[in-house]
């Protein structure tokens, strides 16, 4: 099932959804002629959509709105703290093209800290999908969560299959003594190829879909760090405020350490192209991210520390 369909089933059967767009209908070009009033673009006015979207769910409504996501987190982001988040409205953001998905768009187009800004505001929910598979497993549950809540949307076909989705919890692919890569989004796939390179290098290499951003999986994060040498945080995002800053508050607030490598952009955009070509100029494909692991000369055992303990 694709995303459109998926919101198309959703909103038919539900007439609370309202579908609406800031004038990018590249995910919803066939809804407008099934939900008739229901669809509403106001064109190129992200502020205007998400005032009209949070005046929508105050009146019992759930609009899930539509633009890209470097001018819907930042030209709509005092409307989305102050309309939907302080009053924590069920307010469905739908974010096109993030991250590295914006590929051929220069720093104007480029949401690249789109993470940070969501998840500072009260009451946000951030979620990062893998890809399409991903995506409608995990929008069912965050659409009917009564909370505001942020997509990086990602509609990229995968071989993958993945869990099934429950809210606030890290799809766990695999354990590893030596590595343990923890992801999101698009980088996923990427993940995987990095994974397999590093395994026939006789590392024991485990992986996490983080998914949920906001509420973060801490027991995930946690156990990941601990039982591994090296903790690898990988995203398509500045790594000031993204998954980096997630895991070391996550370590923080327990009073632990580890030893993390982070592989993000570091306060910089990435140089336009097809996607193929970004990942590699940035250094972010498979093999690439392997080699930068493989590079890193640090990897120690932890010394036994006290973790908390979690109640199922």
């Amino acid at each position: 099932m694709s995303y459109e369909e998926l919101l198309t089933e959703t909103a038919l059967a539900d007439e609370r959804f309202i579908v609406m767009t800031a004038e990018n209908r590249a995910l919803v070009r066939n809804i407008p002629a099934k939900l008739g009033n229901r669809f509403i673009d106001t064109g190129i006015t992200e502020q205007t959509m998400i005032g009209a979207a949070a005046g929508l769910a105050l009146r019992g409504r759930i609009p899930i709105v539509h633009a890209l996501a470097s001018f819907l987190t930042m030209r709509a982001f005092e409307f989305l703290r102050t309309d939907a988040g302080i009053p924590n409205l069920p307010v469905k953001l739908s974010s096109f093209i993030p991250g590295f998905l914006s590929d051929g768009n220069g720093p104007t187009h480029q949401a690249l800290e789109d993470i940070s800004l969501m998840r500072g505001i009260p009451n946000m929910t951030v979620f990062a999908p893998a890809d399409e598979d991903d995506l409608v497993k995990m929008l069912p549950q965050i659409w009917a969560y009564s909370r505001p809540s942020y997509v990086r949307i990602n509609t990229r076909r995968a071989d993958y299959i993945h869990a099934p989705f429950e809210l606030g919890k890290a799809e766990v692919i695999s354990i590893g003594d030596d590595v343990t890569i923890i992801t999101y989004g698009l980088l996923f796939e990427q993940a995987l190829i990095a994974v397999e390179i590093l395994r026939r290098e006789g590392l024991s290499v485990g992986l996490i879909n983080l998914r949920s951003l906001k509420p973060v999986d801490e027991r995930a994060v946690i156990e990941a760090t601990r039982d591994s040498a090296l903790t690898v945080t990988l995203e398509d995002h500045f790594q000031t405020g993204g998954l980096y800053s997630i895991v070391a508050e996550v370590l923080l607030k327990h009073g632990l350490t580890a030893n993390v490598l982070p592989i993000a952009l570091n306060e910089r955009w990435f140089k336009p192209a097809l996607l193929p070509a970004v990942l590699q100029h940035e250094g972010f494909t498979g093999k690439q991210i392997a080699e930068k692991i493989l590079g890193y000369k640090t990897f120690y055992k932890q010394p036994e520390i006290m973790v908390p303990q979690f109640s199922e």
